[in-house]
């Protein structure tokens, strides 16, 4: 049948001057439709299928002389997908991945933008769009009113719809045409594999947006522990009032994007949580599900509200934890306090200590892991202390971890998740956590290590405000000092 399928394929796209074209394993598909529609505009439907070897399971029939299946075999093996790119008219630009070989399983891939800048049209709303981002709205309410019908429960029908139109009458039916389909009863069931759910925030000035998200990454990277950080330098400055650029501080990748493009990434398992700039003023949040499994709210395409939802609330716990830790705060009550023992239900559990580098390793740990959608559990403290950590005990291990765990439950600062052996941090905590770290580490350690120096002997070639409060600083922290009768 997989034979059958291809050249039905290629004898109706010659009879519709369709074009079929076969792909390499290194060339990007989705590049090549949208290439393919910039130089053909005006086309409607299906317009190209592009073709390209998968690994995908392939059944062996094992029959007997007289016909009788003896044995089924699955066995995975490159085949032959095909691509059916289709413009629909409510969906915009949509891709049908199909295998040649029995059951034809198949990957519908659309965007969401796509059918809000349908929608948009439609309704009169001008808009600038740039590859799947809303660069620039005239009337941003009314776009963010056509953009919440897609979280509406009524999106399950309108996602059944689209499917429906497409894949059985310009895809199976290469395989099996409408009679067969009927006379087998041959129906697809749709499940949702991966889903992205973004939010935009819209800048006047782009010099402005450039200044507070880089400002953003420099005081919360080192306290998630990004590891994934890159900078995209591009030809052309986004268009600001002050012209002075700063030197590059991330690992670079050489690109040539229209504007400079800063991607800040976390990941937790099979979820993203990504944030950069996109055009010259938008700045732009995702929460990436690539497998939606990872959820835990269900697979089918009836979950899909529950699914946005989900992704929903796992984005703004992320924009909320970014801003506590980048807005910190403690007070003295909260030092007077942690030093001294708690107790959590019938428990008594001892303070804590930020004089001890393990508690100190700790908390660090914990600010890190502050942002996992599902929490964290004592295992997952115990490896990221052991991984970030310098101190020369090794054997931090998951009963260390839990202890650790009990004393800041006892101050408020971390929550056990019900039903449970997770844990998570609650906002407020966030906002002491962090500062409590920024303290010793930002602001203690390195003015007692200055202050001993008379002067600083090595001046920074590119100086930042930063760097002169620290010089500010340790020249007022050592006149103190002296006056103080202390010996740094």
């Amino acid at each position: 049948m997989a034979g059958h399928f291809g050249r039905r394929l290629r004898g109706w796209a010659k009879a519709q001057r369709v074009s079929v074209i076969d792909c390499r394993r290194e060339e990007d598909k989705h590049e090549l439709a949208e290439e393919y529609l910039k130089n053909h505009p005006g086309v409607s439907g299906l317009f190209l299928i592009l073709v390209g070897r998968a690994v995908a399971t392939v059944w062996t029939v094992h029959r007997s002389r007289g016909g009788v299946i003896l044995n089924l075999e699955a066995k995975p093996r490159y085949i032959n997908h095909y691509s059916f790119h289709i413009l629909d008219p409510d969906w915009g630009h949509i891709t049908i991945k199909m295998s040649g070989h029995p059951p034809f399983g198949a990957q519908i891939m659309l965007n969401g933008h796509e059918y809000v800048a349908c929608r948009a049209k439609k309704v009169g709303i001008p808009f600038t769009k740039e590859g799947n981002c809303f660069t620039l709205v005239s009337k941003p309410a009314d776009l963010a009113k056509v953009a919440d019908t897609l979280s509406e429960a009524r999106t399950t029908g309108r996602l059944r719809q689209v499917c429906e139109r497409w894949i059985y009458t310009s895809c199976l039916c290469f395989a099996l045409d409408l009679q067969d389909q009927q006379r087998s009863g041959f129906r697809y069931q749709y499940s949702i594999y991966q889903v992205e759910y973004s939010r935009n925030l819209l800048f006047h000035l782009g010099g402005q947006m450039e200044q507070i998200f880089q400002g953003l990454i420099d005081r919360t990277r080192a306290r998630l522990n990004v590891q994934n950080l890159k900078t995209i330098f591009g030809f052309k400055g986004r268009p600001h009032r002050d012209r002075k650029g700063k030197p590059p501080r991330l690992e670079a990748v050489v690109e040539t994007p229209s504007y400079d493009l800063t991607i800040f990434k976390l990941h937790f398992g099979k979820l993203t949580l990504k944030a950069y700039t996109k055009g010259e003023h938008v700045l732009r949040f995702e929460a990436i599900a690539h497998n939606t499994k990872e959820l835990r709210c269900g697979r089918l395409l009836d979950r899909f509200p529950h699914i946005v939802l989900r992704l929903r609330q796992i984005l703004q716990q992320f924009l909320s934890n970014l801003y506590y830790m980048d807005a910190t705060f403690v007070s003295d009550e909260t030092l007077d306090q942690l030093p001294t023992p708690s107790q959590i239900g019938k428990t008594r559990v001892g303070g804590i200590d930020l004089n001890k580098p393990r508690t100190r390793a700790v908390l660090s740990a914990m600010l890190s892991l502050a942002c996992c959608p599902d929490g964290f559990t004592a295992g997952h403290l115990a490896d990221r202390v052991r991984s970030t950590s310098r101190m020369a005990d090794s054997n931090y291990d998951v009963r260390r971890a839990a202890y650790d765990i009990r004393k800041f439950r006892g101050k408020g600062l971390v929550s056990k998740l019900p039903n449970s052996h997770r844990y998570a941090i609650p906002q407020q905590a966030v906002r002491t956590i962090a500062a409590l770290v920024i303290v010793r580490e930002k602001l203690l350690r390195p003015i007692l290590a200055a202050v001993h120096k008379t002067r600083n002997s090595h001046q920074p070639k590119n100086c930042t405000s930063i760097d002169q409060h620290y010089e500010n600083l340790r020249r007022d922290m050592f006149i103190l000092m002296q006056d103080l009768r202390i010996t740094a």
